[in-house]
């Protein structure tokens, strides 16, 4: 018995509709060699319930998870020791039932987690004001440079060579709907660029990411005032949240929007997720913030409580003025981040940051005394970039081949850029043991 509420009269009229011809006009925008993929092709239309477990059991048989092996990977998602209370507190059924609050006063204990996640965003960044969460750092990165618009009244946006590759490609997705002008700059290994000679009085804002994706450290102070001076914002993005436990806050240093990738912390990889964006911003731009604010009030008895304070959404009041069309934000992926960083604590979350910092620059120091292996990034916190005297690419195959998964190589999101390709991220956190260390290296040696 088929279940389908919708007849081929249904379907065709909602077709005609939005001016359709077929249901694979809709997937138009998907590549060729994704949707006609043999894989997909040859599976089955229909299977009972166990053959499908037989069947998804053997493909994710295939995969190989970061905690079967020594594990280097970075480049926006990291592996880090969550502990176990964690997803104990998640999954309390005064969590896990209390989703999206629509009707927020009756959700106190939502709204309090995301009022306390706020806080945390905000003593983290140094910034004033901290929204309830956004889908995940790149999106987040995307909804700061429409936020500049709007605050500017401009549309030109700088993008450093350091900024994710894929956190510039969503910028421009969005720039092809709302016609900005976006100027990005060339991959910057060094770190060395010039982007402050970029700014003019039509530009909105200048997007840097610190650390970088090749693991460059940056202080942004210099362009932070050259970017006010001409008007413009300044957006700082990070991938590695653990980094803000060493690294002197964005909002110290004149950033006007901090966003974030908050999965470091409380969130596994997960191959790919869910994740959960961080935003914050200057209190003068409260009302161009997306997403929702959770503030602090008193009832009628004076009585500490929480309400819904701003939600600018397009699910509410604001409808088509609203600034956003996020429709929610990562709720369970923000109360797993909240507990985390409450069990680590100030100091806790200092210490977590050394060790990754200290295992990253024993990695470093222990690669550099093998032959035709070059440091290429100056600074960085866990995670930086080496050129090889080979390609890249074919060694991370033939060290995953042995059961090494060892880092990301530049060319997999340059393809296009021969200075790149031999060029290789590595990613280092308090995970790593000296003997992981000490394989990558033997197994580099070995390879090159």
């Amino acid at each position: 018995m088929r279940y389908l509420p919708l007849t081929a009269d249904d379907r065709r009229d909602m077709l005609n509709a939005i001016g359709a011809q077929s249901i694979d006009d809709l997937f138009e925008d998907v590549p060729a060699t994704a949707r006609d993929a043999p894989d997909l092709k040859s599976f089955p239309r229909h299977l009972g319930e166990i053959e499908v477990e037989r069947r998804l059991s053997a493909m994710a048989g295939k995969n190989v998870s970061a905690g079967d092996a020594p594990f280097f990977v970075g480049g926006g998602a990291y592996r880090h020791h969550i502990p176990a209370s964690v997803d104990h507190i998640i999954q309390r059924s005064e969590f896990l039932t209390s989703y999206t609050p629509y009707q927020p006063e009756i959700s106190q204990g939502t709204l309090q987690y995301l009022f306390e996640f706020q806080t945390q965003i905000c003593m983290l960044t140094g910034m004033e004001i901290a929204n309830a969460s956004m889908y995940d750092g790149s999106t987040a990165c995307a909804e700061a440079v429409l936020m500049a618009n709007r605050v500017t009244k401009r549309s030109k946006v700088v993008l450093s060579g350091g900024l994710h590759p894929q956190y510039a490609d969503i910028i421009e997705t969005n720039a092809r709907f709302t016609g900005d002008q976006i100027v990005r700059k060339a991959p910057a290994p060094e770190g060395q660029e010039n982007l402050i000679d970029l700014i003019d009085d039509e530009t909105s804002c200048v997007v840097v990411q610190t650390p970088s994706f090749f693991g460059n450290l940056h202080d942004v102070s210099e362009l932070a005032d050259a970017a006010h001076a001409n008007g413009a914002l300044l957006i700082v993005a990070l991938t590695e949240v653990a980094s803000l436990g060493a690294l002197k806050p964005p909002g110290d240093m004149g950033t006007d929007i901090v966003v974030a990738e908050g999965q470091s912390i409380g969130n596994p990889l997960n191959f790919g997720g869910p994740y959960v964006g961080l935003f914050a911003t200057r209190k003068k731009y409260l009302r161009q913030m997306p997403g929702r604010l959770c503030g602090e009030t008193v009832d009628a008895d004076g009585r500490r409580g929480y309400v819904l304070t701003l939600s600018t959404r397009e699910q509410h009041i604001r409808r088509e003025k609203a600034t956003s069309n996020i429709c929610t934000n990562s709720g369970l992926c923000s109360l797993a981040f909240t507990i985390h960083l409450s069990l680590l604590g100030e100091g806790g979350l200092t210490q977590l940051a050394s060790l990754n910092h200290q295992a990253a620059v024993r990695l470093a120091e222990m690669l550099e005394e093998v032959g035709g292996i070059e440091l290429v990034t100056p600074s960085f916190f866990n995670e930086f970039t080496i050129r090889l005297p080979k390609p890249a690419e074919p060694i991370v195959d033939t060290l995953a081949e042995r059961g090494i998964l060892a880092g990301i190589p530049a060319s997999r999101l340059y393809p296009d850029d021969p200075t790149i390709q031999d060029l290789l991220i590595l990613a280092v956190t308090e995970l790593n043991t000296p003997a992981e260390l000490s394989e990558l290296r033997d197994a580099l040696s070995e390879v090159i």
